[in-house]
């Protein structure tokens, strides 16, 4: 799969001075420039006018699997580092839950650093779900300001307490199912996390990736235009905090405190590359759920998702909580009948309820889909060897054989947990991981559920890097190590 952006828009991407395999797809710009279409109830839809703005580079730092609460306990510390604005994106938010209160814990020493230097630093929290009262929630994207005598409520301090931030709590969701699914964190527009779990009390295993460098400006670009208006808004950064130093004098990190939480996570990875091609992949949600319609709307995630899919020539890995999107599901079995391997691992009885109202269908039922489709598939190949070998017996010779097409293999499993009942052990997989061709990874908060793919607003990244691409499979491998229990392992 040779990766050649087109001349028509290589110049003056930061992908073009980079000649290597690790490049842009070659037409995918054209394919969704020409497929987006302008609608203003969709948002974000800053990018339909020009899709090259979501081309960035990146450096990747440290990527992370653990449970949510492990994965968030060694993010939080690091956000001490603040020195003018934090940015904290969740789709649900749960004050009863650990998480709430680490991020409760981490407001109030951010506070205290504040006043401590004689700033107010700004501080934005958007979520779009916090009970399953949601439906109720002001059908308005415009979303909803919780003035500070709310905050209690959703387990946040008094704003007595934390002096020192300026704090805007909003959260947006448009019924029935458009939930704003995107999690992430932004500091001061130099740093970045995107990790795969809630402000929730789940025990599920999760992801995070840590990154830098320009890729944080695009994320700011997609906050800005969804969440950044109506009461939301953040002044511009001081000039100094370009070139201000990340890290902060010790006294203003409690001894110990990272050193604790990232002896909690189950795996963490650190990286060290930079320059890396990168786009981030916006999905706007879509109010109705045409539950007839199997095409979904086309976005720069699922456009690109499908891209590569098409593309594989050798391997598509995929981790996903669900499996109900049947387009995603039609694309994997043309891509094992091209002679593409294809390894899922996906959760079992997982939001089932939810499934069943959105998709109409259960991950459990489009595996064995999957699965009997590769039979089939599988018996087809068999009979026509069985009768070319006929030929070639009646007329003694060439049976053409070889030049039978591959059919790529296929391996399904679900997760499990190793050990029943322990502390810390992630009880299902809620990870958002592909990885196709070991060059492009993609990470985010979609699923391939029909509702990330439908309804739901989803924020993907995409990074085209081999070597990216090999330490951080190497690190979801290793974290399930005796945790997949295989329905599939299907071949020829």
């Amino acid at each position: 799969m040779a990766y050649r952006p087109p001349r028509s828009w290589n110049e003056g991407c930061p992908c073009h001075s980079l000649r290597r395999r690790e490049h842009v797809p070659d037409n995918w710009l054209d394919e969704i420039s020409c497929r987006l279409k302008f609608d203003p109830d969709r948002r974000p839809n800053y990018f339909v006018s020009d899709p090259k703005c979501l081309v960035t580079t990146s450096q990747p730092l440290n990527f992370t699997l653990g449970t949510g609460p492990q994965v968030l306990s060694s993010v939080l510390p690091l956000c001490l580092e603040t020195n003018h604005e934090l940015i904290f994106v969740s789709c649900f938010w749960s004050k009863k839950s650990e998480s709430c209160r680490d991020v409760v814990s981490m407001l109030r020493k951010l506070s205290d650093k504040a006043v401590r230097l004689g700033r107010i630093i700004q501080v934005r929290i958007c979520f779009s779900s916090e009970s399953s009262w949601r439906r109720f929630h002001p059908a308005r994207i415009k979303g909803k300001i919780y003035n500070s005598r709310s905050w209690k409520r959703l387990g946040l301090p008094a704003k007595e307490e934390i002096k020192g931030l300026n704090l805007v709590v909003k959260s947006t969701f448009v019924p029935p199912f458009s939930v704003m699914h995107p999690k992430f964190i932004l500091m001061d527009r130099q740093k970045a996390w995107m990790p795969s779990c809630n402000v929730s009390w789940e025990a599920w295993l999760e992801g995070c990736i840590e990154m830098q460098g320009d890729i944080t400006a695009k994320i700011y670009d997609f906050w800005s235009a969804f969440w950044g208006g109506v009461g939301a808004e953040l002044p511009p950064l001081p000039i100094e905090s370009e070139t201000s130093t990340r890290n902060p004098p010790e006294s203003e990190i409690i001894p110990g405190e990272m050193e604790q939480s990232r002896e909690r996570v189950a795996s963490q990875t650190s990286v060290s590359l930079s320059g890396i091609p990168t786009i981030l992949l916006p999905s706007p949600h879509r109010w109705h759920p045409h539950f007839f319609q199997h095409r979904p709307h086309t976005t720069p995630l699922t456009s690109f998702l499908q891209h590569i899919f098409r593309r594989a020539k050798k391997k598509i890995y995929i981790q996903t909580p669900n499996l109900t999107c049947r387009l995603v599901i039609n694309a994997l079995i043309e891509a094992f009948m091209g002679g593409v391997d294809i390894h899922i691992i996906t959760s079992r009885r997982l939001m089932t309820l939810e499934q069943l109202v959105t998709a109409g269908s259960i991950t459990e039922y489009e595996v064995c889909h999957l699965g009997r489709s590769y039979k089939h598939q599988q018996h087809k190949r068999n009979v026509k060897i069985w009768k070319m070998k006929e030929r070639a017996r009646k007329r003694n010779g060439y049976t053409g054989i070889t030049d039978l097409p591959r059919l790529g293999s296929l391996e399904i499993g679900y997760y499990k947990p190793r050990v029943l009942n322990e502390a810390n052990e992630p009880v299902k997989s809620h990870l958002k991981f592909v990885c196709v061709d070991d060059e492009i990874t993609v990470l985010g908060s979609g699923n391939m559920d029909r509702a990330s793919w439908h309804t739901s607003q989803e924020l993907g990244i995409a990074f085209f890097s081999k070597d990216l691409a090999k330490q951080l499979s190497k690190s979801v491998e290793d974290v399930l190590r005796e945790r997949v229990k295989y329905a599939y392992k299907l071949s020829t």
